[in-house]
């Protein structure tokens, strides 16, 4: 199995420590392609910069939609919390494609009634509850509990802030009533395996979960979509799009129709 790992900001050090835990996540024989955004913000906070991010994640599905060293790309990991363009993505290529939000927030409500989520900004806190709501689980969100100080580095957080993320994660179980801990955002990754034991419920890494259940739905061999919200978006005409987008969508277009026209002749 071969996944792409996409770092939706453009900070080499957060993909550093996205590829450390998506190495020490994924099953044996599975292969990790890592990407970090080609355009975009150091790290995403807003749903203007997410929106940003969204075509640089495009940019690098539609690179590599074809074959990696003559094997096809099996999934997609898009490794930021809030997974900027999602789930539109989805429509763009055949692969599956899941978001390190949307899988953590799966293994927090797996693994018990209510959660939170500790982020690094204040500021981020809006958007990340818009992604709660979207995936229908506001009613089990205990809180949203954030570093409310400037950062030194995106790449530093885990180090400047590491007794604060802890304490931040026990308030949230006894003040919050929270079942299970969401780290929240690839700046993060790799920390939940650090405080474990010192939080006394479930801690959900966001990379960790990203990797296992798009292992997870690839092995599931579900298919992919030929219709409903989440097939390719229809033809018409287009301009300014790179070389690699516009070919991407055309294959997409293409193998949709070629589906439809069978199913219409049985």
């Amino acid at each position: 199995m071969k996944l792409l790992v996409i770092n939706p900001n453009i900070s080499d050090d957060v993909t550093a420590l996205i590829e450390s835990e998506a190495l020490r996540s994924a099953s044996p024989g599975t292969e990790l392609v890592v990407r970090t955004a080609g355009h975009g913000v150091e790290y995403i906070e807003t749903r203007f910069e997410s929106l940003i991010a969204a075509g640089a994640v495009a940019e690098i599905i539609a690179e590599y939609a074809g074959e990696v060293d003559g094997a096809p790309i099996d999934g997609v990991v898009v490794a930021a919390f809030g997974d900027p363009g999602m789930p539109a993505l989805k429509e763009l290529t055949d692969v599956p494609v899941i978001g390190i939000t949307e899988a953590a927030l799966c293994a927090a409500a797996l693994q018990g009634h209510r959660f939170s989520i500790i982020a690094i900004s204040d500021r981020i806190r809006p958007w990340y509850r818009d992604c709660v709501e979207r995936f229908g689980l506001g009613g089990r969100l205990a809180s949203i509990r954030s570093i409310n100080e400037s950062l030194n580095g995106i790449g530093s957080v885990q180090q400047d802030f590491k007794e604060t993320l802890l304490a931040l994660s026990r308030q949230a179980v006894t003040e919050d009533g929270a079942d299970v801990v969401i780290l929240a955002g690839a700046p993060l990754a790799g920390l939940a395996r650090e405080l474990r034991g010192q939080i006394p419920v479930p801690v959900v890494d966001g990379i960790s979960a990203g990797i296992r259940m798009a292992e997870a739905v690839v092995g599931l061999q579900s298919g992919p979509h030929r219709a409903g919200a989440f097939a390719p978006p229809p033809l018409k005409a287009r301009k300014g799009l790179s070389e690699n987008l516009d070919a991407a969508l055309a294959a997409a277009q293409s193998a949709h129709t070629a589906a439809t026209n069978a199913a219409s002749t049985n």
